[in-house]
C-alpha cells in the first residue's frame, strides 16, 4: 500500500453520509421509481457494492461503528447514547495523518438534544466542524461554527444547505499544501418525509411500483393512518403517542409517504450532482475520493412497516458507492461481497493509503475496489440490535443478533432485561432467508426441514462472529450447537 500511494499525492476524500436511505432507492440499484443520475455517474465511474448492511440499523449505534469502526455491541450503543470523547474517530486519523478534516451536518453521538451544540470535545477530532446533533426538521435546521455556541441557521432545505457548506469548506481548503477529508452528513431522506416544492411536485399522483412484500396492491390502503397502524403503515401528524410527536409522518397513505420519500432521494442526487460537476470544475475530482452511504436503510412499507430497527434487506441494507479514478476505481464494477459498516474507517483510510492506528474488526475494502481481489477472508458479516430503552420502539423487550453472507441472512432473537418484569434468554432462531431464491425475505426457511444443514451452518457462522467479535450475547442451543455465553442459573 505504501509503495502504491508513494508514486502520487494523497487523494481528497468526501464522504457522503445520508440518514435511512434504503440500499434498493437508487435507478443503478434497480429501483423502478426513482430517477438518480447522478449516484448513477458516481458509480459507473466508481464501484457499487450490493451487500452492503449496517451493522447495527439505527442512527447512534450505525454511527458511532461508521466513524470509529468498533462494533456497537462493545460499548452497549443504542438510540439515546454518548461517545466517549476518549473514542478514536476517523477524523483523529485523519487530523494525524496531515489532512485538513471537516465535519458538516448531523452528529447524532453526543446526546445533546437538538438544540444544543456539540462541545468540542465530543467533536470526533474534525478541525473543521459545521455540525448539530440532530434536527429532523430539513426546513428548520441550525448548525454551530466549532466550539460557538451561537447556532447559524440553513435558510433552505437542509440537504441543499449543507452541501453549500461542504463547498465552502472546499473553497477555503483545495488551494492548501494538505489535502482534505469531508464529511456532508445529511439527514434526508430521514422522515419527516417533506422535500422541496420543486420536488414535490413531480411526484404529485405518480404512480408507484411496490416492492413484492408490500402488501398490497391487493388490498386498498387506509384512507387515514391511526396510531394503531404505526407498525403497518406509519403514524399520524398528530397524535398524543410521545413516540409519534418525535417522529410525525405527514401523510395520510403509505402511497404519500413513498412518493415524499423519493422526492427526498432526488433531491439528494440533485445535490451530489453539483458536487461532482463542482469537483470537476476545479480540476480536481479525478484524484478526489468520494464515498456516498447511509447509516441504516429505511422498510417503506415493505413487510408491513415502516422505519427501521428490523432485520430485513430494506431496513439493514444500504448503498455504498465508491469512486476514486486517479487510483483506478472508476470502472463502474458491481461487488457483490457482503460488506458492513465497521469497513468503513478502514476503508477510507486506505483510499488514502493510510492505516488504522490501532487493529479494528472491519477490512480495508480497497483491494476489492482495484480488482486486486474479489473476496474477503471472511465467511459474511455480524448484524445487531444491541439495546433500546425507549418503550415504544421495536424491541424494547427483545434484542437480535444475525450472520449475513452473500446468499443467505440467519436470525436469532431473544428476551431483554430491561424491561420490567422480563427475564433475560438466549436468542433462539428466528428467521433463514436464501436471498438468492427469495431476494424479498417472504419465505422463512428457520423451521424448513430441508434447509436444516443450511440452518445448522449459518448458526455455527453466528456463533464463530459473536466469538470473534467478543459479543457476550447468549445463544440457546440449536441445530446441534451447545448455548454459547448463557450464564448459569
Amino acid at each position: 500500500m505504501a509503495g502504491y500511494m508513494s508514486e502520487r499525492a494523497r487523494p481528497n476524500v468526501v464522504f457522503i453520509l445520508c440518514d435511512q436511505m434504503r440500499r434498493q432507492a437508487m435507478s443503478c440499484a434497480g429501483d423502478p421509481n426513482v430517477s438518480t443520475p447522478n449516484l448513477d455517474r458516481l458509480a459507473e465511474n466508481g464501484a457499487r457494492f450490493t451487500n452492503a448492511s449496517a451493522t447495527a440499523p439505527i442512527c447512534v449505534p450505525s454511527r458511532f461503528s461508521i466513524l470509529t469502526g468498533q462494533h456497537p455491541h462493545t460499548r452497549n450503543a443504542h438510540h439515546h447514547w454518548r461517545m466517549s470523547p476518549e473514542e478514536r474517530t476517523y477524523g483523529h486519523e485523519f487530523s494525524d495523518s496531515g489532512y485538513e478534516t471537516g465535519y458538516v451536518g448531523k452528529w447524532h453521538l453526543a446526546d445533546v438534544g437538538r438544540d444544543r451544540p456539540v462541545p468540542e470535545h465530543l467533536q470526533g477530532g474534525f478541525t473543521h466542524w459545521r455540525g448539530f446533533e440532530l434536527k429532523n426538521e430539513p426546513f428548520d435546521t441550525s448548525y454551530y461554527v466549532d466550539g460557538d455556541p451561537e447556532p447559524h441557521s440553513i435558510d433552505t432545505f437542509q440537504t441543499d444547505g449543507i452541501f453549500d457548506l461542504g463547498r465552502e469548506f472546499i473553497d477555503d481548503h483545495q488551494s492548501d499544501d494538505d489535502p482534505f477529508c469531508l464529511t456532508l452528513s445529511v439527514e434526508p431522506p430521514h422522515p419527516p418525509f417533506i422535500a422541496p416544492e420543486s420536488n414535490l411536485e413531480r411526484w404529485e399522483d405518480r404512480p408507484l411500483e411496490l416492492r413484492p412484500n408490500v402488501p398490497y396492491p391487493d388490498a386498498e390502503p387506509p384512507d387515514k393512518i391511526t396510531g394503531d397502524q404505526y407498525e403497518q403503515w406509519g403514524n399520524p401528524e398528530e397524535s398524543t403517542d410521545e413516540l409519534y410527536e418525535e417522529y410525525p409522518y405527514h401523510g395520510e397513505t403509505v402511497f404519500e409517504e413513498m412518493r415524499k420519500y423519493y422526492a427526498m432521494v432526488e433531491n439528494l442526487d440533485e445535490n451530489v450532482g453539483k458536487l461532482l460537476d463542482e469537483l470537476e470544475r476545479r480540476g480536481i475530482r479525478d484524484e478526489t475520493a468520494v464515498v456516498f452511504s447511509s447509516d441504516h436503510g429505511e422498510l417503506l412499507g415493505s413487510h408491513g412497516r415502516m422505519m427501521k430497527q428490523h432485520p430485513y434487506e430494506e431496513s439493514v441494507g444500504i448503498p455504498l458507492i465508491v469512486s476514486y479514478p486517479d487510483a483506478g476505481i472508476d470502472s463502474g464494477a458491481e461487488i457483490h461481497e457482503p460488506v458492513c459498516t465497521e469497513d468503513f474507517l478502514p476503508t477510507l483510510l486506505g483510499l488514502a493509503g493510510l492505516e488504522p492506528e490501532s487493529e479494528l474488526p472491519g477490512v480495508d475494502l480497497t483491494p476489492l475496489l482495484r480488482g486486486e481481489r474479489e473476496s474477503l477472508d471472511r465467511d459474511g458479516v455480524l448484524l445487531e440490535f444491541v439495546r433500546e430503552i425507549r418503550p415504544s420502539q421495536p424491541y424494547h423487550d427483545e434484542t437480535w443478533r444475525g450472520f449475513r453472507t452473500e446468499r443467505y441472512k440467519y436470525t436469532v432473537k431473544g428476551f431483554d432485561s430491561l424491561s420490567p418484569g422480563a427475564f433475560t434468554s438466549g436468542g433462539e432462531p428466528w428467521q433463514l432467508y436464501d436471498l438468492k431464491a427469495d431476494p424479498y425475505e417472504q419465505h422463512n426457511l428457520v423451521d424448513d426441514p430441508e434447509y436444516e444443514d443450511v440452518a445448522a451452518e449459518m448458526h455455527g457462522k453466528l456463533r464463530d462472529a459473536i466469538s470473534q467479535y467478543d459479543d457476550d450475547y447468549g445463544l440457546e442451543a440449536a441445530f446441534g450447537w451447545e448455548e454459547l455465553n448463557k450464564p448459569d442459573t
